[in-house]
């Protein structure tokens, strides 16, 4: 995924079929030595639903990418550390009222 302006609230990645999808940013946090981002999607969330990608450095662009996690082992690291620092502290509903 091709990343946009990530200091901005609402993000726009390219997906790998060049759809450009409209996030807003949650927050963002080290762990394991990895930059990762937690984004809502704009469209289609009523559950308010999130998904965190990880930053990395792309070797053919020489640019940073935010991506997806593969692993499944760091997928279940990252998600539990998440849960376990952050998720308390944020009110996905906050704009719905």
């Amino acid at each position: 995924m091709d990343n946009n302006n990530l200091d901005d609230s609402i993000i726009t990645l390219t997906d790998e079929d060049g759809n450009a999808v409209e996030f807003e940013f949650v927050t963002r946090f080290d762990f394991e030595e990895k930059l990762y981002y937690v984004l809502c999607p704009l469209a289609d969330n009523e559950d308010g639903e999130y998904v965190i990608l990880k930053l990395e450095d792309d070797e053919e662009s020489d640019e940073a990418m935010l991506v997806t996690i593969d692993d499944d082992d760091e997928y279940d690291r990252v998600i539990g550390y998440f849960e376990n620092e952050f998720e308390s502290e944020i009110d996905y509903d906050a704009d719905k009222e």
